[in-house]
């Protein structure tokens, strides 16, 4: 298991979301990301995004101006779920 950190302070939506997205394809079952954004929309956009994923949001962490996101990849991402055969 691997953990890696994500700083997304400064960036303004959409960006956080789909940034963590890429970086989320990029890791394996079990791994953690933590993200840090400044973007007030994340506190929607991310949870969005790990519920779409499939992945879990383990932990979220707010202060005066920075939001923490702890994720965990997901065994089976939500996407191989469904089978558009």
């Amino acid at each position: 298991m691997t953990r890696t950190k994500l700083d997304l302070t400064g960036l303004k939506c959409p960006l956080p979301a789909l940034k963590t997205r890429k970086a989320l394809k990029g890791l394996k079952p079990g791994d953690v990301l933590e993200v840090s954004c400044s973007d007030p929309l994340s506190v929607i956009d991310i949870p969005s995004l790990i519920q779409e994923t499939g992945d879990k949001l383990e932990m979220t962490k707010r202060s005066d101006q920075e939001f923490v996101f702890v994720i965990e990849k997901a065994n089976s991402p939500a996407a191989t779920r469904s089978s558009g055969d």
